[in-house]
């Protein structure tokens, strides 16, 4: 297992960084930082503006490789650069994935195992009430874009406020309230309030495709012979469904799971747009906007890496299921 692991970790970090490179290309080529000094007034004197651009690695005058050379050289030492305004990278972003991260991470724990419960138990009932209601949820939940669902949430939740409740239970906009002093369960409790409805937008979208998933492999594996086998010696048809026929039908669903939590990030951004969250996503969409290279380059790279552990994870997860994977 250590070497089927030591190998795949090996060929995501050459992905990640062909990934990397290929991004800082790409800002670096389309965005245009000289762009932000010709808006100023009055408008600052060229050999200014090169200066400027040069001490921040911006300077499109600098051949691109040479421009790469220096960002990489400074990656593989901890810094990603400079801003578009002179302030450092690492520092902007440090806080901002502490954000997007914990938004995410819950939204995969409870999108990824939500979704196998439903999709394996509407394979069990097959054809019953709970399988079509589930397909016909998943399906509903597919067919709307994120912003809408995002927004529909606030609204169902602002409704559900004032009419069931009758007090705020669904906090709607940021991270935190800000000046909130009610010492640290208080803050806690404030925080998980702001948590709830984005983390079931993000987590809708991932519970409909792996249930759908889930219940496809499942329904392969039912009428297998092992499982008939294993009831026939003696073990109850839950314990079989449990420990043969989930376990099974788990292997290719757990190998998609690198798949969406890419997929993810990217609905993330929507995300902390709409409910004012200040991660990732938002700074990537405001960098764009300002031509900052070296953030959007940043960005990538951590979007790359983030993936590349959500592979290692879905590898480890693949060989505990799955023995053949362990002995190669």
């Amino acid at each position: 297992m250590a070497g089927f692991l030591a190998r795949r970790l090996v060929n995501y970090l050459v992905l990640v960084a062909v990934a990397a490179s290929l991004a800082y290309m790409l800002a670096a080529t389309a965005l245009d930082p000289r762009s932000n000094y010709a808006q100023r007034t009055p408008t600052p004197p060229p050999e200014v503006v090169d200066a400027t651009l040069t001490a921040l690695n911006l300077n499109d005058k600098t051949p691109l490789l040479q421009r790469y050379a220096t960002w990489a050289s400074g990656v593989l030492h901890g810094d990603f650069g400079k801003t578009v305004t002179g302030g450092s990278v690492n520092e902007d972003l440090k806080r901002r994935m502490g954000v997007t991260f914990r938004l995410v991470l819950l939204g995969v724990v409870f999108g990824s195992l939500l979704g196998v419960f439903v999709g394996a138990y509407a394979a069990v009932k097959q054809y019953g009430w709970f399988d079509r209601l589930s397909a016909g949820l998943s399906f509903l939940v597919l067919a709307i874009p994120v912003v809408v669902l995002a927004n529909v949430l606030i609204l169902a939740g602002t409704w559900a406020n004032e009419n069931i409740f009758g007090f705020q239970l669904f906090l709607v906009s940021g991270e935190y309230s800000v000046g909130l002093d009610t010492g640290f369960w208080g803050s806690l409790v404030d925080r998980l309030q702001h948590l709830i409805l984005p983390t079931i937008s993000l987590s809708l979208a991932l519970i409909a495709v792996f249930s759908r998933y889930q219940r496809n492999m499942m329904l392969d594996v039912l009428g297998a012979d092992f499982l008939r086998t294993a009831m026939a010696k003696g073990l109850s048809r839950r314990r079989a469904l449990t420990k043969h026929a989930l376990r099974t039908a788990l292997i290719p669903v757990v190998t998609y799971f690198a798949f969406t939590f890419g997929a993810l990030l990217t609905g993330a951004t929507f995300t902390e747009k709409i409910f004012g969250w200040h991660g990732l996503g938002e700074q990537l969409i405001n960098s764009i906007f300002s031509n900052d290279v070296n953030t959007v380059a940043a960005i990538s790279l951590l979007a790359a890496v983030s993936v590349l552990m959500a592979s290692l994870a879905s590898d480890v997860l693949h060989a505990a299921l799955d023995p053949r994977v362990r002995a190669g």
